[in-house]
């Protein structure tokens, strides 16, 4: 019994430390970025671009995440809230490919391809923002994705050196809502850290800047 005691109340204390880091953390960059989310089109401010987040495909479809986020993105650039957009994913696996799915969905809904990015490398939020920075030399610019997502996208921006401004494009009820939103507490600490140990993105590649000649075909 007395070994038992011995390993519980240290674990006991270490979790009560990561339950206080989680809450802290994500308190913090909750009250750091929710004054510039906006759920209203007419209250997003306009900037030069939008960057979307990928959020999963089904075959060669967006899944309903990811059509919401498409959307949210189109119609910002259609009522000239933005003019150019930054589109971000997976496509790190043959067998799956986010951004073909996504810049397919812009440019059949109406979208310049002159005027769509690609950042062919997004395979989390901080690699997404990072590269917006480095490789895109984006210095302001709309967010769009899910409410529960933004608040860690913007601070990320933020940290990174992009000016971030998020646009909500949550359009209802969504299938496992109640667990991305859990998991996403955990997601806002490991960003907080990856902001303190100023962590590299897996790939950065060549430069391609947002105020030149698009990569909508990939090279």
């Amino acid at each position: 019994m007395k070994k038992i005691k011995k390993f519980v109340l240290p674990a006991i204390v270490l979790s009560l430390i990561g339950l206080a880091v989680v809450l802290v953390s994500n308190s913090n960059v909750t009250a750091t970025t929710e004054k510039v989310i906006f759920t209203e089109l007419k209250d997003v401010p306009k900037t030069k671009v939008v960057i979307i987040f990928g959020a999963g495909i089904n075959g060669d479809r967006p899944s309903r995440y990811l059509k919401d986020r498409l959307d949210a993105g189109i119609s910002l650039y259609k009522s000239n809230k933005v003019n150019k957009i930054l589109l971000s994913g997976d496509n790190g696996r043959n067998e799956y490919d986010e951004l073909t799915v996504m810049k397919l969905y812009c440019q059949k809904n109406g979208v310049d391809t002159t005027k769509i990015y690609i950042d062919y490398a997004g395979f989390d939020s901080y690699s997404t923002m990072y590269r917006a920075k480095h490789i895109f030399k984006v210095d302001t610019a709309i967010l769009v994705s899910q409410k529960y997502h933004l608040n860690r996208c913007i601070y990320l921006g933020d940290q990174l050196g992009v000016i971030s401004f998020g646009y909500s494009a949550d359009r209802g009820i969504y299938p496992g809502y109640k667990y991305y939103s859990l998991r996403e507490k955990l997601s806002v600490t490991k960003s907080v850290w990856d902001i303190i140990r100023n962590r590299k993105p897996i790939y950065l590649g060549k430069p391609v800047d947002i105020n030149g000649k698009s990569n909508y075909t990939k090279q």
